[in-house]
């Protein structure tokens, strides 16, 4: 094969590329153009929590990720007697009681009173409720594996 021959098979091979070349490119670009995530370290003293919008008696805060586009996790500070009502969400959601007794609930299993270190994991679109039942108030994390929504369920009894 001649030298012109091998030159136009390269440049037809390189063209035939070049969709694949300009996407890759393109990602790297991207990629680069976001900054790295970076570490969150801070005190309890620090945080300013909010009213939630739903429920008076609960106060938050997004302590990690985007609700609005995938993983979250919230800290929540429920009042005495804070009565959250049954409701599920698309995410999957995983509470860890920090502080007080928290009466919680799922459809289809009997409640339970979770402590400090108290666990519980609600499947996506599972009902469920909790109620703050200490005099001190209640101190909590719930992790959302996706983006967040919430779905009141009304009790028809």
């Amino acid at each position: 094969m001649e030298t012109s021959a091998i030159s136009e098979a390269i440049a037809r091979r390189l063209l035939g590329m070049m969709p694949f070349a300009a996407v890759l490119l393109i990602g790297v670009i991207a990629m680069s153009a976001q900054s790295p995530k970076r570490g969150i370290v801070r005190p309890l003293s620090d945080i300013k929590f909010a009213q939630d919008d739903d429920v008076k008696c609960l106060l938050g805060v997004l302590e990690n990720g985007d609700p609005a586009s995938g993983a979250s996790t919230f800290l929540l500070q429920a009042a005495p007697n804070c009565v959250v009502a049954p409701h599920y969400h698309t995410a999957e959601e995983q509470l860890i009681v920090v502080r007080g007794d928290v009466l919680t609930g799922m459809e289809g299993m009997p409640a339970m009173v979770l402590g400090p270190g108290g666990f519980a994991m609600m499947p996506s679109k599972q009902t469920h409720w909790f109620t703050c039942k200490s005099k001190e108030g209640c101190l909590m994390f719930a992790t959302f594996d996706r983006t967040y929504d919430i779905v009141w369920v009304k009790q028809g009894k």
